[in-house]
Protein backbone atom coordinates (compact mmCIF):
# COMPACT_ATOMS: atom_id res chain seq x y z
CA UNK A 1 0.00 0.00 0.00
CA UNK A 2 2.78 2.45 0.85
CA UNK A 3 4.42 1.79 -2.51
CA UNK A 4 1.25 3.01 -4.23
CA UNK A 5 1.75 6.42 -2.61
CA UNK A 6 4.98 6.72 -4.59
CA UNK A 7 3.04 6.35 -7.84
CA UNK A 8 0.17 8.77 -7.33
CA UNK A 9 -0.77 11.10 -10.15
CA UNK A 10 -1.18 14.79 -9.47
CA UNK A 11 -4.69 16.23 -9.65
CA UNK A 12 -5.37 17.33 -13.25
CA UNK A 13 -5.06 21.08 -12.59
CA UNK A 14 -1.75 20.88 -10.70
CA UNK A 15 0.76 20.99 -13.60
CA UNK A 16 -0.88 24.05 -15.21
CA UNK A 17 -1.20 25.79 -11.85
CA UNK A 18 2.48 25.22 -11.02
CA UNK A 19 3.52 26.32 -14.52
CA UNK A 20 1.53 29.54 -14.07
CA UNK A 21 3.22 30.23 -10.73
CA UNK A 22 6.65 29.62 -12.25
CA UNK A 23 5.78 31.89 -15.21
CA UNK A 24 4.84 34.53 -12.62
CA UNK A 25 8.39 34.25 -11.25
CA UNK A 26 7.32 32.61 -8.00
CA UNK A 27 9.21 29.84 -6.25
CA UNK A 28 7.30 26.59 -5.82
CA UNK A 29 7.80 23.71 -3.47
CA UNK A 30 6.53 20.92 -1.28
CA UNK A 31 6.89 20.76 2.51
CA UNK A 32 6.14 17.20 3.56
CA UNK A 33 6.06 14.95 6.59
CA UNK A 34 7.39 12.26 4.23
CA UNK A 35 10.94 11.01 3.90
CA UNK A 36 13.09 12.60 1.16
CA UNK A 37 13.25 9.39 -0.90
CA UNK A 38 9.47 8.95 -0.78
CA UNK A 39 8.91 12.61 -1.55
CA UNK A 40 11.23 12.59 -4.56
CA UNK A 41 9.65 9.40 -5.93
CA UNK A 42 6.15 10.87 -5.59
CA UNK A 43 7.18 14.12 -7.32
CA UNK A 44 8.83 12.25 -10.19
CA UNK A 45 5.88 9.87 -10.59
CA UNK A 46 3.47 12.81 -10.77
CA UNK A 47 5.62 14.51 -13.43
CA UNK A 48 6.24 17.61 -11.32
CA UNK A 49 10.03 17.60 -11.03
CA UNK A 50 10.60 20.54 -13.38
CA UNK A 51 7.78 22.55 -11.79
CA UNK A 52 9.06 22.52 -8.20
CA UNK A 53 11.99 24.53 -6.87
CA UNK A 54 11.97 22.95 -3.41
CA UNK A 55 11.16 19.52 -1.97
CA UNK A 56 11.48 19.86 1.79
CA UNK A 57 11.15 16.97 4.23
CA UNK A 58 10.66 17.02 7.97
CA UNK A 59 13.67 14.74 8.23
CA UNK A 60 15.78 17.90 8.11
CA UNK A 61 14.35 19.04 11.46
CA UNK A 62 13.49 15.68 13.01
CA UNK A 63 9.90 16.49 13.98
CA UNK A 64 6.51 16.33 12.25
CA UNK A 65 4.12 19.08 11.21
CA UNK A 66 2.37 20.89 12.77
CA UNK A 67 5.44 21.70 14.88
CA UNK A 68 6.47 25.30 14.04
CA UNK A 69 10.05 24.19 13.38
CA UNK A 70 8.85 22.45 10.23
CA UNK A 71 7.31 25.66 8.88
CA UNK A 72 10.48 27.52 9.87
CA UNK A 73 12.39 25.09 7.64
CA UNK A 74 10.48 26.49 4.65
CA UNK A 75 11.27 30.07 5.68
CA UNK A 76 14.95 29.25 6.06
CA UNK A 77 15.27 27.33 2.80
CA UNK A 78 13.24 29.71 0.64
CA UNK A 79 14.80 32.77 2.25
CA UNK A 80 11.71 34.91 2.75
CA UNK A 81 9.59 36.04 5.70
CA UNK A 82 6.66 33.81 6.73
CA UNK A 83 4.11 36.31 5.43
CA UNK A 84 5.65 36.08 1.96
CA UNK A 85 4.92 32.36 1.68
CA UNK A 86 1.58 31.24 0.28
CA UNK A 87 1.12 27.79 1.81
CA UNK A 88 -1.44 25.37 0.45
CA UNK A 89 -2.62 22.18 2.09
CA UNK A 90 -5.48 19.76 1.70
CA UNK A 91 -5.21 18.96 5.42
CA UNK A 92 -7.15 21.37 7.60
CA UNK A 93 -4.85 20.83 10.59
CA UNK A 94 -1.84 21.71 8.41
CA UNK A 95 -3.51 24.79 6.92
CA UNK A 96 -4.55 26.10 10.33
CA UNK A 97 -1.13 25.45 11.89
CA UNK A 98 0.67 27.11 8.97
CA UNK A 99 -1.61 30.13 9.34
CA UNK A 100 -0.90 30.29 13.06
CA UNK A 101 2.82 30.22 12.19
CA UNK A 102 2.40 33.29 9.96
CA UNK A 103 2.09 31.95 6.42
CA UNK A 104 -0.57 33.19 4.02
CA UNK A 105 -2.64 30.04 3.66
CA UNK A 106 -5.00 28.56 1.12
CA UNK A 107 -6.83 25.47 2.32
CA UNK A 108 -7.56 23.16 -0.61
CA UNK A 109 -10.72 21.59 0.77
CA UNK A 110 -11.59 19.25 -2.10
CA UNK A 111 -14.07 17.20 -0.11
CA UNK A 112 -15.92 19.80 1.95
CA UNK A 113 -14.39 18.98 5.33
CA UNK A 114 -15.49 21.04 8.34
CA UNK A 115 -13.16 23.72 9.72
CA UNK A 116 -10.75 22.87 12.52
CA UNK A 117 -11.07 24.13 16.08
CA UNK A 118 -7.41 25.01 16.56
CA UNK A 119 -5.47 28.30 16.45
CA UNK A 120 -5.10 29.95 13.08
CA UNK A 121 -7.38 30.02 10.06
CA UNK A 122 -6.71 29.87 6.33
CA UNK A 123 -6.89 33.11 4.37
CA UNK A 124 -8.84 31.39 1.60
CA UNK A 125 -10.58 28.08 1.04
CA UNK A 126 -10.84 26.58 -2.44
CA UNK A 127 -11.93 23.17 -3.71
CA UNK A 128 -9.17 22.77 -6.33
CA UNK A 129 -5.92 24.52 -7.23
CA UNK A 130 -6.93 26.04 -10.58
CA UNK A 131 -7.86 29.46 -9.11
CA UNK A 132 -4.64 29.85 -7.14
CA UNK A 133 -2.64 31.87 -9.71
CA UNK A 134 -5.52 34.35 -9.94
CA UNK A 135 -5.71 34.64 -6.15
CA UNK A 136 -2.01 35.55 -6.20
CA UNK A 137 -2.48 38.16 -8.93
CA UNK A 138 -1.02 36.05 -11.74
CA UNK A 139 -3.14 36.04 -14.88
Amino acid sequence: LMDLYLELDAYPEVPDMLAALKAGDLQTGVLSNGAPKMLQAAIESAGLTDLLDHALSIEDVGIYKPDPRVYQLAVDRVGVAPGEICFMSSNAWDAYAASHFGFRVVWVNRFGQPPERIPGAPDREIDNLAPLPGLLGIA
